[in-house]
Order: structure tokens, then C-alpha cells, then sequence
């Protein structure tokens, strides 16, 4: 883990495209532990094998919670990507994502497929009860989503990038994101097709790596678009409860990061002051997490 010092920064992002990180607000926080990097798939091996813990993804899944769904439908999986074969609108996502029965950490793309070369890839297919899960187990804990960005910004102020305001400084890729046109075909510009293996790419300020894209990673708050307007300055944990007027009624929590679907052609939320949100029962193939720590007791 790294060391966090904690202080006082602008939380937030005044882009006019992403309004729910608006506005932009003083906020402090205390010295915490955190991950050097997303937690892995050796790490999350370790924790199953100690306590034989079963994801969401690999459980069965009880019929009362989807009144009017075939049972072939019910079998337990999760959402996987899956590119469509010619260009498509932009406009919704379902065109990109399927549910596949089988898909969880140990299968990312579904059945047939492995994590055993995949060791020091970043944990995927992880809902908000299996992070909660891992981070008690190791004796830590999920981010608050303001702990997150102090972090991700690495002691800089305001920048648009978790490395500063240039998307390329010195030309180098600073980030795992989708390079060429979306959703149909990403080129690698990167290094990297897909998912990356944890610490390609240069730290930031304080020595976290892959603070931007890769995999989304889950925040201990609840998400509302309209939390900044409220949020005190010290500390912040999140509102007391749950809305995301694009869909009433599915408790939310916050992920932030971006991950290796932001295409600057459709979703930029790799940007260190943007936000993202989850279904707490939802995990996918790009979505991991990373725990923090608080200080030991004096004495």
C-alpha cells in the first residue's frame, strides 16, 4: 500500500459533460492507506481460497427477483462486452453488452475462457457485496469516493488527468482506454487490447497506478448526481441513500476511473474529476476495485 498525506483539494470537474461532478468544492480529507494498485486476480484468488467465498456472479440466482424471466435466463453469470460486427449508434450501450450465463472472476468472457495467464490482471465481474467482502477480510476497507479522487489526482491541482492536463506528455500513453473506433474495433495504441495486467503504465504523484482507466473501481458511497451540492467540506462519506434519475429504484454506489471502454469517441470518465455509478448487484468485465487503509492508533 502508499502512504495517502490527505489535505485540502478541489473535488469535482466543471466539464460540461459530466454535470453530476459539479460543482466543483473544497473538500478535505485525512491520511489513509491505499493499494498501489487495482486488487488482482492472485490477490482475490487468496481471499477465496481462505474463506471459500463465492462471488454474486457465481451464485444461483432466486427466480422471486425476476418475476416473468425464463429459467434458462436465470442461470448465474454477468455482463460481458460484446463488440458488435459493424458500426453502431452510440446511443445505447445494450448494443455492446450481453449477459452471458458462466461469465464471473474466474471466466471473464464466459465459459472456456481462463484467468490462469491472467494472474496479475486486475479482479473483474466483482458487485459491490464481493469488494466489501475482500477489503473485510484483509482487515481494509472501500474508498470514500472524495479519499478516491485526493488520490487519483496525486497532489495536483485541478488537472484534468490523473498525470497532469496533456493526454500525451512526451508522447507516452499514460493510460489503458480504447483506442479506434467504438465499439467495433480497438487498435492497442496502448499496448494493450482490452484489459491490461496491473502497473503498465507510469504512476502517479503519489505512486498509485492505473488511477485511470483499466477497470472501474467501486467507492464506498452511495451515488446522486446532486451529492456536490450539499457535500461538506471534511471527510465526506456520500449521501445517506441512493438515486439515479436515468434509473429510479436501483440503488447505486459510486465507481470512478473509467476502464478500458472509455473511448475518447464516447466516454472520457477516465478524466480524474468525472464519476461513475453502479448497480450494488451488478458487477461486469470491466468493473474491480482497490481497498485503503486507515492509520494505526497511536501508542
Amino acid at each position: 500500500m502508499v502512504w495517502i498525506p490527505g489535505g485540502t483539494y478541489w473535488m469535482g470537474s466543471d466539464d460540461p459533460q459530466f454535470p453530476d461532478a459539479q460543482p466543483v468544492h473544497l473538500v478535505t480529507v485525512d491520511g489513509f492507506w491505499m493499494d498501489r494498485t487495482e486488487v488482482t486476480n492472485a490477490q482475490f484468488q487468496e481471499f477465496v481460497d481462505a474463506t471459500g467465498y463465492k462471488t454474486v456472479a457465481e451464485r444461483p440466482i432466486n427466480p422471486a427477483d425476476y418475476p416473468g424471466v425464463a429459467p434458462e435466463n436465470l442461470s448465474p453469470g454477468s455482463i460481458v462486452f460484446n463488440p458488435p460486427d459493424h458500426p453502431v449508434s452510440l446511443d445505447n450501450h445494450l448494443q455492446w453488452w450481453a449477459w452471458k450465463p458462466g461469465a464471473n472472476w474466474r471466466h471473464p468472457e464466459g465459459p472456456g475462457s481462463s484467468i490462469a495467464d491472467r494472474m496479475d490482471h486486475p479482479v473483474v465481474h466483482i458487485c459491490f457485496e464481493d469488494a466489501v467482502a475482500y477489503a473485510e477480510w484483509a482487515g481494509k476497507r472501500l474508498p470514500t469516493e472524495a479519499e478516491w479522487e485526493f488520490a487519483a489526482r496525486g497532489g495536483l491541482d485541478r488537472a484534468t488527468y490523473s498525470w497532469g492536463n496533456e493526454r500525451h506528455p512526451d508522447g507516452q500513453p499514460m493510460v489503458n482506454n480504447w483506442q479506434g473506433p467504438f465499439p467495433t474495433g480497438d487498435t492497442g495504441e496502448d499496448g494493450f487490447v482490452g484489459i491490461a495486467p496491473v502497473a503498465q503504465f507510469p504512476p502517479n504523484g503519489f505512486g498509485l497506478f492505473d488511477m485511470a482507466g483499466n477497470v472501474w473501481e467501486w467507492c464506498a458511497d452511495w451515488y446522486r448526481p446532486d451529492y456536490y451540492r450539499s457535500s461538506p467540506q471534511d471527510n465526506p462519506t456520500g449521501p445517506s441513500d441512493s438515486f439515479d434519475p436515468a434509473e429510479p429504484g436501483i440503488p447505486k454506489r459510486v465507481q470512478r476511473g473509467g476502464s478500458f471502454l472509455c473511448s475518447d469517441l464516447y466516454c472520457v470518465r477516465y478524466r480524474v474529476g468525472s464519476r461513475g455509478k453502479g448497480a450494488v448487484d451488478s458487477g461486469s468485465q470491466h468493473i474491480g476495485f482497490r481497498c485503503v487503509a486507515d492509520p494505526a492508533p497511536a501508542g
